[in-house]
């Protein structure tokens, strides 16, 4: 036994295999402790944006400046309800919540209520959804405070009641604001809740063990074919195995329950994109480095699982994570499901993004071909006439 221990741990594939393993634990720690610190600080929610829309003109401004001192977030004040439902859509803003024009007078009144109308994105990281409600509950509990007093004022100033009376109005009055929560791009279960980040972390994986096999065999096959017919070759088939995999990963997820709201083959045609992407970044860094530049992978696939959006709302992220964001393909993958498949302003801009990171991609991949000479290809013997 001691001799095949021996001739293991020899191999530069077994010391390769462990040093792997221990990068893995290195880095996972280091990136996701660090991205995720202070992740629930309260001037990090900050960085989230509540619109108010106050259509009730007598104690909407109010309101709203009150909403504006006491709530953890930024408040923007949004004139007309269809231009804080774009930005709502958008993902701009995070909440919307609308006063509506006979609040003051529901909530100076005896006989019925006053509702505070909000309004969600499902289709955002699942923590959004969590804080929001959470505030919405705040929201209304500040606000009934303030319709309280405002209603016994009004119901003393407008006769004079007896003391039994006056504490009768007061208590009619305990409880007069109640919340309207409303959403919007509906998420269908946690299941479909976890499909972005579930498609981004097995797409990236399946792309950095396809790159290392890819230049495993790139390296054999150098002493038959040129560094060009090489790389040609890696890229047509990144290209095949991309449309193949993204067709069965696609196919799985609605099969099994997911939802899409653009159909199987926008979803289809977008997994297909980001996947190549993937493929051609994960590329790179082997064609830059060999072998080494699976640790480059492993880095980028640590940095882009906390910086995507997946998880947690990039908006809560410390700066640097926040800011380099949006040079990773994983973000732009993670907004453009999120809109395929719940809902939203069109994944457009996530598909731009795509093709000019695959671009740069395989322009730099191309670059280090270029500048890396490898063994010239070995002719075979001519035949014997």
């Amino acid at each position: 036994m001691g001799n095949v221990l021996k001739a293991f741990l020899s191999k530069p594939t077994t010391k390769v295999g462990i040093i792997t393993a221990l990068m893995f634990q290195v880095i996972f720690a280091v990136i996701w402790m660090t991205g995720y610190s202070g992740v629930s600080d309260p001037e990090r929610l900050k960085q989230l944006n509540v619109g108010i829309v106050a259509l009730d003109t007598k104690m909407g401004p109010q309101i709203a400046e009150q909403l504006k001192q006491s709530l953890p977030v930024t408040t923007l004040t949004v004139a007309a309800e269809e231009e804080a439902a774009r930005m709502l859509n958008d993902r701009e803003l995070q909440m919307v919540v609308t006063i509506p024009a006979d609040f003051s007078t529901s909530a100076s009144s005896q006989e019925g209520k006053a509702a505070i109308q909000y309004y969600i994105n499902e289709s955002n990281p699942q923590m959004i959804k969590s804080v929001m409600n959470s505030m919405a509950a705040q929201i209304t509990s500040t606000v009934n405070k303030f319709a309280v007093t405002q209603g016994v004022q009004a119901v003393l100033t407008g006769a004079k009641f007896p003391a039994e009376q006056a504490a009768g109005a007061a208590s009619a009055l305990s409880e007069r604001v109640t919340s309207d929560i409303q959403y919007s791009n509906v998420v269908d279960g946690m299941n479909n809740q976890m499909v972005p980040m579930m498609l981004v972390l097995a797409s990236y994986v399946g792309s950095m063990l396809l790159g290392m096999n890819m230049q495993q065999s790139s390296m054999m096959l150098a002493g038959s074919f040129g560094r060009w017919q090489r790389f040609a070759a890696r890229c047509i088939i990144n290209v095949g195995a991309a449309v193949i995999v993204s067709l069965v990963g696609s196919s799985l997820v609605l099969a099994l329950g997911g939802q899409s709201s653009h159909g199987f083959l926008a979803m289809w045609g977008f997994q297909a994109l980001f996947v190549l992407t993937f493929m051609f970044l994960a590329q790179l860094f082997l064609l830059l480095f060999g072998m080494g530049g699976m640790l480059f992978n492993i880095i980028m696939l640590s940095i882009q699982l906390v910086s995507s959006g997946a998880m947690m709302p990039r908006e809560l992220l410390p700066d640097f994570y926040h800011a380099i964001s949006v040079v990773f393909p994983a973000t732009y993958a993670v907004e453009g499901l999120m809109d395929l498949l719940f809902g939203g302003p069109g994944a457009g801009g996530a598909v731009l993004g795509l093709i000019v990171i695959a671009a740069a991609s395989l322009l730099l991949g191309a670059g280090a071909v270029a500048l890396r000479k490898g063994p010239a290809p070995q002719l075979a013997p001519a035949k014997a006439a």
